[in-house]
């Protein structure tokens, strides 16, 4: 199992480096990112946006552009368009957000004609490495789906089970986040985490043990499962927090990184080739770290076929 960033880097290292198309590629994070995953080999870069803002950031942040393909295609949108397009066509393996609105960019990996939705519904997945944990923690949604029903939760559950088996976990716990740990018909997440965990009990889910409702603290902590008198044995062992709806994802995920000081990354999973999203104010730890895991994806599903 990979439990670090820097394990997750060192697993992609000397492998089979794939091509990353960027949208909107005139950030000096996403640069800079790139340029680190370029030179240590993990991957190429067709970098796609306005090539005069591209090199203006590179020339005053010393960003070297060598090795760097470049499109010059200035209109943010006509940017995000051409980036996934060029994944469409198997022509790059991963696909990448730079500085442009969420919601432009995954306009065009949704789109029905030129996108690359592959699943029924796209989620978002995060992973954590926090420095009061051990493992690496793995969230989701916490930036796409609202409101998920139970059914699309269960979707959410698969698409997340994709980056559990690049992170090399095997069987993996997930753990429906409630407020409560009981079930309370008048609290809808403890109803549809009942309900997921009899879909996984009858093998309706699979390829990983759902518990819960659990309340944050004793999905991660045995001790704390302990102390409160749960039985579950799955209890405090969480490997995959499922989020009751975005607030909450929301919240946890802001408070894992500037609160608890954590490590992160985030991708997109169900679509045809792994999509980069993180947000426009993250730094170039949080994108490099993001390029690995994206990679990890891409090399799961190549040797899978």
């Amino acid at each position: 199992m990979i439990n670090s960033f820097d394990s997750l880097l060192d697993a992609v290292l000397s492998t089979w480096s794939p091509t990353i198309s960027v949208a909107a590629a005139e950030d000096e994070y996403v640069l800079g990112a790139l340029r680190k995953a370029v030179d240590i080999g993990v991957c190429s870069a067709i970098i796609v946006g306005s090539r005069s803002e591209i090199e203006r950031i590179s020339f005053e942040k010393g960003i070297s552009l060598d090795g760097f393909t470049i499109i010059d295609v200035p209109d943010k949108a006509e940017a995000c368009k051409h980036a996934v397009l060029l994944a469409k066509e198997g022509k790059t393996q991963v696909v990448m957000k730079g500085l442009v609105d969420t919601s432009v960019y995954l306009r065009a990996v949704l789109d029905k004609e030129a996108g690359i939705r592959e699943a029924p519904m796209l989620s978002h997945v995060s992973v954590f490495e926090a420095p009061t944990y051990e493992n690496l923690i793995t969230v989701s949604d916490v930036a796409l789906n609202m409101y998920p029903d139970v059914d699309q939760k269960q979707t959410i559950i698969e698409n997340s089970l994709v980056v559990a088996r690049a992170l090399e976990i095997e069987n993996p716990i997930v753990a429906c986040v409630c407020a409560i740990e009981k079930l309370n018909p008048k609290m809808p997440p403890t109803v549809d985490a009942t309900e997921l965990q009899r879909r996984n009990a009858e093998g309706i889910i699979s390829g990983c043990q759902v518990t819960g409702p659990l309340a944050l603290d004793n999905a991660l902590f045995w001790e704390a499962a302990q102390h409160k008198g749960i039985t579950d044995p799955l209890a405090g062992r969480a490997n995959i927090l499922l989020m009751p709806n975005i607030e909450t994802g929301n919240v946890l995920y802001k408070s894992l990184v500037h609160l608890a000081k954590a490590r992160n990354a985030g991708v997109v999973v169900g679509a045809k080739v792994p999509v980069i999203l993180t947000s426009r104010s993250d730094l170039e730890d949080t994108k490099i770290n993001s390029i690995a895991l994206a990679i990890k994806i891409a090399l799961m599903e190549r040797t899978q076929q």
